[in-house]
């Protein structure tokens, strides 16, 4: 799997960022969730992993194409919005031993993929309830 850099929202230590497949998936790389309170609210099966993400994250998005990058709609693959107004985001953790080369990730952070259409949908109106927010 090749990837395509389209950014990154970095302060010293951390490093959320974005990348477009050849797969016509995005990968997402972000912070391991490891807060029971928030784990504890989801349902993670086996081959996925939940990870954290700043919502400006979603502004690079503008490199792949996307007139609009502001999310709209909090489905999946977001989960749950923190009491920061971070993103809890799941889904299948990326094992692709290509797509990892390609990648400079702390041991604190872990990167899923998703496919466009799932990150396009979240870009889009909806008409239920605004954003899950963590207990």
């Amino acid at each position: 799997m090749k990837l395509r850099f389209l950014g990154k929202n970095s302060t010293p230590g951390d490093s959320p960022t974005l990348y477009a497949s050849d797969q016509d998936s995005y990968v997402i790389q972000g912070w391991k969730v490891f807060a029971n309170d928030l784990l504890m609210q989801l349902d993670v099966p086996a081959g996925q992993t939940v990870i954290e993400v700043p919502p400006e994250l979603f502004e690079h998005l503008a490199k792949d194409g996307h007139a609009t990058c502001e999310i709209k709609s909090f489905t999946a693959p977001i989960m749950l919005v923190t009491e920061q107004d971070t993103c809890i985001l799941q889904g299948p953790e990326m094992t692709d031993p290509e797509a990892l080369s390609q990648m400079r990730m702390p041991d604190y952070e872990t990167c899923i993929e998703v496919p466009k259409s799932s990150i396009t949908a979240l870009l889009e109106e909806n008409s239920g309830p605004d954003h899950p927010s963590s207990a």
